[in-house]
């Protein structure tokens, strides 16, 4: 029997074709779901929500197709003792009222399943003892089954007078039910973009090897290692050799992994090198996502022990949202790292404008005042647009940054100081031609050195886009909060000089027609220079 589950239809359960007679349900098939409902944590409502493990979920709305209540079944048979789940036994049990005797209802990996029992309940409501042959039949047909991809649950009871320690001991085996549990259907793209970040992906489960090799075959997920990894065949952490650990580590795929092996590989990972991210939904995955340095637990089916462990939690359990949040978090530290360069830059200009201007004796080419009107401007409206920008396209094509890397690297504070040079260098120019030049009075050349300064730090904005992306189109001259930073700034910075009463706080005069065409002139060149040199040199981050 095949209980089939996909996410992507409506309803998203059904009972396979052979689940059916022609003329009523088979009485076999009833009594095997009937088994699995009552050995189960999960609760489905009657408008189809479900709270557990999916595997579960799809007995609960199988045997709903079939007539089945869970709540009624309980009610017929209360339950009187659970055996939870482990990874040692892979089964777990409960402990029910049956007539007047005690049934244990057992459900498990089908290989453990089967090893508990010492006989098998065939359709025709026989008892067939299961000898070696029988036992090999089942175990190809369980092999069948997990390679076409389901997750394969063995189903087996035991009555007995009392309730018993040991629920695992001659049990009589009913049959296999099959999850179909397929990818979602973006989720290729999904694994294919995050190989293109540097993001290497590995699937660590608990279910059959076969069933790992198919999804993972659907996935393209087998590395250069072996296609599945099984559990049986790891070892301690400390027993491993550095070239076993180095070629365990290239597979892709691991199967039959126990919690604590799960563990142990995220240790592995770690020690190799690598920054990982674990994603887990059960009690048993909370000691792996609290190691792993990001844990990430599902919010809709994941327990609430997982929850608290993790570090994120997906309201919608959707892997394609990780994917997602890997390329808002590499936006926003580019953002971040923008905002730092156009700051520091802009304010080291300052500085270096003022200090060179005071070691060689000049009258100050800025006032107090005017640099403090100025970084008012600068350093709050295109700084924080910089901030909310919405990064490139080709954001998730770049390798990872190493977890050491600060935020603002030595090659970063050299472009910041070459900036703010750059910057200086443009003001402290058009002070010195409007003095020597131009012949102007002091007054008048502080403002003109004044508003290039401006306007270069306010063009300065666009010299942040990412490197190897367009003059023209990119991420910051698509980023309409920039654009309306600049029109606020030119109109705060014309306010300046045509508004008298701040004119006069900021000691400002009126430049003529050909003053303002030389301000704006010389406030491009830094503009002019800096994209020139990253077309030349586009490797540079900045």
């Amino acid at each position: 029997m095949q209980v089939r589950w996909d996410p992507e239809q409506d309803p998203p359960f059904s009972v396979g074709k052979e689940a059916k007679t022609d003329d009523s349900l088979n009485n076999h098939i009833t009594d095997t779901l009937t088994i699995g409902m009552l050995c189960s944590n999960a609760q489905l409502s009657e408008d189809g929500e479900g709270v557990g493990d999916p595997m579960e979920l799809a007995l609960l709305q199988a045997g709903q197709t079939l007539g089945l209540q869970r709540d009624d079944l309980l009610e017929s048979y209360p339950e009187k003792k659970e055996e939870a789940f482990r990874p040692e036994t892979k089964m777990m049990a409960t402990w029910h009222d049956w007539n007047q005797d005690k049934m244990v209802a057992v459900k498990g990996a089908p290989e453990a399943v089967l090893e508990s029992s010492s006989q098998v309940l065939t359709t025709n409501g026989q008892t067939w003892e299961l000898d070696k042959t029988l036992y090999e039949k089942l175990l190809q047909a369980n092999e069948a089954l997990a390679d076409e991809g389901l997750r394969v649950l063995g189903i087996a009871r035991r009555s007995t007078d009392a309730v018993q320690k040991d629920p695992y001991t001659s049990l009589t085996f009913m049959g296999f039910v099959g999850l179909l549990d397929p990818p979602r259907k973006n989720i290729q793209k999904v694994i294919d973009k995050l190989k293109q970040a540097g993001v290497r992906v590995v699937m660590v489960t608990g279910d059959h090897p076969g069933t790992a090799s198919a999804i993972a075959q659907k996935l393209h997920l087998p590395g250069d290692g072996e296609a599945v990894t099984h559990g049986d065949t790891l070892k301690s952490t400390e027993d491993y050799t550095s070239k076993e650990r180095h070629n365990l580590l290239k597979s892709s795929v691991f199967a039959r992994i126990s919690p604590e092996q799960k563990l142990n590989l995220v240790s592995l990972f770690q020690a190799d090198g690598s920054v990982v991210a674990m994603t887990g939904d059960g009690v048993n995955d909370a000691p792996a996502l609290t190691k792993a340095d990001i844990g990430v637990a599902m919010g809709r089916r994941g327990t609430q022990v997982a929850r608290e462990a993790a570090d994120i939690v997906l309201k919608d359990d959707n892997f394609a949202t990780i994917a997602l949040a890997m390329e808002q978090g590499r936006v926003i530290f580019s953002n971040i790292r923008k905002f730092i360069v156009f700051l520091l830059s802009g304010n080291v200009g300052a500085i270096l404008i003022v200090g060179l201007a005071m070691l060689f004796g000049s009258i100050l080419p800025l006032l107090p005042l005017q640099i403090l009107y100025l970084n008012m401007i600068s350093d709050v409206f295109p700084a924080l647009a910089l901030g909310v920008g919405k990064g490139e396209p080709t954001v998730m094509d770049r390798p990872p940054r190493p977890s050491s890397e600060p935020v603002v690297t030595r090659a970063l504070w050299m472009t910041i100081f070459g900036y703010g040079l750059l910057i200086a260098g443009t003001a402290l120019t058009g002070f010195w031609i409007s003095l020597e030049k131009m012949s102007l009075s002091g007054e008048r050349a502080v403002t003109i050195t004044f508003l290039i300064l401006a306007f270069t730090r306010t063009w300065h904005v666009f010299n942040m886009r990412d490197a190897g992306s367009g003059v023209i189109f990119n991420d910051v001259t698509r980023n309409l909060f920039v654009w309306g930073a600049v029109f606020l700034s030119i109109v705060l910075l014309v306010f300046a000089v045509y508004f008298p009463p701040l004119s006069q706080v900021l000691t400002m005069v009126v430049p003529t027609p050909f003053q303002w065409l030389f301000i704006l002139g010389m406030s491009l060149i830094p503009l002019v220079v800096v994209q020139i040199v990253k077309q030349v040199a586009p490797h540079r981050k900045f």
